[in-house]
């Protein structure tokens, strides 16, 4: 295959020599487990409510796979790689879990991912924005489901500088996914003629943005960027709009999740633009799915917990489909079949992992404009699951021929 002449001698053996120590022994139980923030600043995104989903698409797949039951279990790596690294390890060694998905921190993801690969155990990624899980840091055994941060970045940073928000400031959460949220946001903003005036970084879990927002509002850029997610980018919306920023300046999420927008309410979002990858209102089978997940969870879905349920329902498909639940095999019918499912139109896993699919524009309602609960977004354009994702080519993953 050209992608073991691409990875190089070392990380041939290591494959080799991993499989074999670590051989995947087939049990009667297909095991999967939900590895997320369960209650901290990303358990509204993910947390309980991906727990839900999972569980929702063992049921709509009756439960049994090649006569073997669907269990679905869950763990709370709390934002630190150290703990979702053990976490995962005892999964793969001691209690026969197959497949390993969720995560919603790059850094957990990026550490599980090389882990999985090692057991021959899957690693499907949920809200996980470094671009290195499918490029640089890419294995035969994952796959990422909803974005990365060329996606959410690249479309958006286009058009915000195209209608005139050329000077940009970013405030930046200190690790993986905020690093590469500004860099790619930074690679187009300065394709599209516009400049960056400087950027400050926040650890992780910030309640007090205060001496964040004034070096972003003493920059005079046009656009102060939030690099960042969850928690951090509701704190630094609300305070921004308490420091009255707002008048003067734009501020652009470069990640929102609808969970994020009911906590800061659409007197708070209204007017930010986003892209996103699902909106429960979008359709009416996406409106049919979400209303039964809301009568388990009392919310509307995140895309990140529809993605949960996309992407385990098409897992339960490859191993039916392969006759097996090894890796290798399931792996190989998860890219040969098309995802169609009210989450994703005519998706495709690549051979970097990469699930192409359609991302959106959006936009938050005004108040006046919502007609009541959970009917918080327009949603104003598609962007091809081709344009919005790096060419596979560019990707940097070594699976992929050049």
């Amino acid at each position: 295959m050209n992608w073991r002449l691409a990875l190089g001698s070392g990380l041939i053996v290591l494959w080799l020599s991993g499989s074999a120590a670590h051989a995947q022994v087939s049990d009667d139980i297909v095991k999967i487990g939900v590895l997320n923030d369960q209650s901290g600043l990303y358990a509204d995104l993910g947390g309980p409510g991906s727990v839900t989903a999972a569980r929702m698409a063992a049921e709509d797949a009756g439960g049994v796979v090649l006569g073997k039951s669907v269990e679905i279990v869950f763990a709370d790596h709390q934002n630190k790689a150290d703990v979702g690294v053990a976490v995962a390890r005892r999964w793969f060694e001691n209690e026969q879990v197959d497949m390993a998905i969720g995560f919603d921190n790059s850094a957990v993801a990026l550490a599980v991912e090389q882990l999985a690969f090692e057991h021959n155990r899957i690693a499907i990624a949920g809200a996980v924005g470094s671009t290195a899980f499918t490029g640089k840091n890419c294995t035969p055994n994952e796959a990422s489901w909803i974005y990365d941060s060329y996606a959410l970045t690249t479309s958006l940073a286009r058009s915000t500088v195209a209608a005139g928000g050329d000077s940009w400031f970013f405030i930046t959460v200190d690790y993986a996914f905020g690093h590469s949220l500004e860099a790619d946001a930074t690679t187009a903003v300065q394709a599209a003629g516009g400049k960056v005036l400087g950027s400050v970084r926040h650890p992780l879990n910030t309640a007090d943005f205060s001496s964040y927002l004034l070096q972003a509002q003493a920059s005079g850029a046009k656009v102060i960027a939030l690099a960042n997610g969850g928690g951090d980018m509701v704190n630094a919306i609300k305070q921004a709009n308490e420091f009255g920023l707002t008048k003067n300046q734009s501020m652009v999420a470069l990640l929102i999740f609808i969970s994020d927008v009911s906590s800061m309410q659409l007197q708070t979002a209204q007017g930010l633009k986003f892209v996103t990858a699902f909106y429960w209102d979008r359709d009416e089978e996406s409106r049919a799915w979400s209303r039964r997940f809301f009568a388990k969870q009392g919310r509307m879905p995140t895309m990140a917990q529809a993605a949960v349920y996309s992407a385990v329902r098409h897992y339960l498909a490859a191993i039916a489909a392969a006759g097996t639940d090894d890796a290798k095999a399931v792996m190989a019918k998860m890219r040969e079949l098309p995802v169609n499912d009210f989450y994703v139109r005519n998706g495709r896993l690549r051979a970097d992992g990469r699930l192409v699919h359609d991302m959106y524009f959006a936009e938050v309602k005004m108040p006046e404009q919502s007609s009541g609960p959970w009917d918080y977004y327009n949603m104003l354009g598609v962007i091809p699951g081709g344009q919005a994702f790096r060419p596979p080519a560019e990707a940097g993953c070594p699976l992929v021929a050049h």
